[in-house]
């Protein structure tokens, strides 16, 4: 994904990253990368963690390095477990759509000659859910 489509994610990713083990704004941009965001820009995430922070839903506190200055630490509030809880809600409710999209697709797809996406199923591991089936 290019860095203008994680922007948007960033608040979740970070969420769910810190939620998994705190950690300093490097350490999260390595993870962000692990986790397949790998560009995402160091100034959005910076951009994000403050916003984050200033809502309420991480803090923060400076912890003494052996290699290297002090790094800002980051730990997920009880109103950001809240937000986390919210924002992956929101994204099983676009897991759904974007995989009934690509059901839609497919037949689309069959249906003209075969022109559409490679066999995303095989590729993913995606499997069509049963409420897409419609």
């Amino acid at each position: 994904m290019s860095g203008s489509d994680v922007r948007g994610l960033l608040p979740p990713f970070l969420l769910l990253l810190i939620c998994e083990r705190p950690g300093h704004g490097y350490d999260l941009i390595e993870r962000l990368a692990r986790l397949g965001a790998s560009d995402a820009e160091p100034g959005q995430v910076y951009r994000a963690l403050r916003s984050l922070e200033r809502a309420g839903h991480l803090a923060s506190s400076w912890v003494a390095s052996e290699a290297g200055p002090a790094r800002r630490r980051y730990e997920l509030t009880t109103g950001g477990m809240a937000e986390l809880q919210a924002w992956m809600r929101r994204l099983i409710e676009v897991r759904q759509l974007l995989e009934t999209c690509l059901v839609r697709w497919a037949r689309v797809s069959q249906e003209t000659g075969g022109h559409g996406l490679p066999d995303v199923r095989e590729e993913t591991g995606w499997e069509e859910a049963s409420w897409a089936r419609r």
